[in-house]
């Protein structure tokens, strides 16, 4: 057993094969003391429990900027990114610069909501996000009369790292456009640096690798965010100024995380988030550590994989693992069925169109990942 699997107790992760990691991850026993204290904070102090709850908030804030090592950063915060992109959306001079770039390779999010936008009058570009090699490039070039350009860096469907990304952010710097990074599939699996991409846009959140649980969604904010003016704004942008005098048809905003806040919102996780933080920093969690661990797991599923010389399920070996994020996707038409057939036999997995994945996570065991394959060749 891994030792770290101890920590995990409440969710069995030894005695389950639960490899859905990239998409949701088990919490660690210290998460349920996070919502306890929520509890007792509000019982304790009602109304009154606001200070204690903005603490951890700015716990969540402190560990983003340690994920993105850019110590200085503002991060606003939101429940799902979904509320982030919206506010980013709405602070764009779409009026002048009506078009939007993109790829095809980009999760539900920016799918949907770029598609309805589309329907209503918005040029949207979606390029083919592979070749990945020559994305950030393609992206580049269509940067010029764009409002954003939106991309992830890694890809939510079969794990591809996108290269090139901070030559991608000198090139929409230049062109006058804003750049959006989608790390959400980064960050908690490799190391990500915001070093090259001082004025791009980061959003994310700690539902996946991270093990924060739902409702703690960042988005960082460049320099230039604060001559921006969101039209979708919550009432915490002007928390700070609630009880000044407000003029008709006046809407000020903040300096920093606060000018892309939204309104009410339940904090209990954030006092999850912010005690798995601190177990992340206990245990000595760090992204260097944590992405050895990732290459290792996806090394012991891709071998078991290759051995197993399925036929009709295949998977990408001229592209070396280090070019992957923190799960491994075998291709397969068949994969939704693959899916299904695993779960029915225990092994939980997922399937995105024509990628069946396997995501594995730290507190998982060796033994654990080659039994995942070994059932995967018998329902195959």
């Amino acid at each position: 057993m891994n030792p770290l699997a101890e920590h995990y107790s409440a969710f069995r992760v030894s005695e389950r094969l639960f490899l859905t990691g990239h998409s949701h991850q088990a919490w660690p026993d210290v998460a349920r003391e996070g919502q306890l204290e929520a509890w007792q904070d509000a019982a304790e102090h009602a109304d009154l429990k606001w200070e204690r709850a903005f603490a951890k908030a700015e716990r969540l804030r402190e560990g983003v900027r340690w994920l993105l090592d850019d110590p200085v950063a503002p991060v606003a915060l939101a429940p799902n990114t979904h509320e982030l992109v919206l506010r980013f959306l709405s602070a764009l001079p779409l009026r002048e610069r009506p078009r939007l770039v993109s790829t095809d390779g980009e999760f539900h999010t920016l799918r949907r909501q770029l598609g309805r936008l589309g329907e209503e009058g918005l040029e949207v570009m979606r390029l083919s996000a592979r070749p990945v090699e020559t994305l950030a490039e393609r992206l580049a070039a269509e940067a010029p009369g764009a409002s954003a350009v939106l991309v992830s860096a890694v890809l939510f469907e079969d794990s591809r790292i996108v290269p090139d990304l901070p030559a991608l952010g000198a090139a929409c710097e230049e062109a006058g456009a804003e750049l959006l990074v989608d790390a959400y599939h980064a960050l908690g699996c490799l190391p990500f640096t915001i070093a090259g991409l001082e004025r791009a846009w980061v959003v994310g959140g700690g539902y996946k690798y991270l093990q924060l649980g739902e409702g703690n969604c960042f988005l960082r904010l460049p320099p230039q965010a604060d001559g921006l003016r969101p039209a979708i704004t919550g009432w915490y942008a002007e928390f700070d100024e609630l009880h000044a005098a407000h003029e008709p048809g006046a809407t000020a905003y903040p300096r920093g995380s606060m000018r892309f806040a939204g309104s009410t919102y339940d904090p209990t996780s954030h006092y999850r988030a912010a005690r798995v933080l601190d177990f992340f920093d206990d245990r000595g969690l760090s992204q260097e550590r944590l992405r050895a661990s990732y290459l290792h797991q996806t090394g012991v599923l891709a071998e078991r994989f290759d051995a197993l010389g399925l036929a009709d399920v295949t998977r990408n070996r001229e592209t070396p693992l280090t070019a992957f994020g923190g799960f491994l996707a075998v291709e397969s038409e068949r994969a939704e069925e693959l899916s299904r057939r695993l779960l029915d036999v225990g092994v939980v997995t997922d399937s995105r169109g024509r990628y069946l994945r396997f995501g594995p996570a730290p507190y998982h065991s060796d033994e654990q990942l080659e039994a995942a394959v070994e059932h995967l060749g018998r329902v195959a």
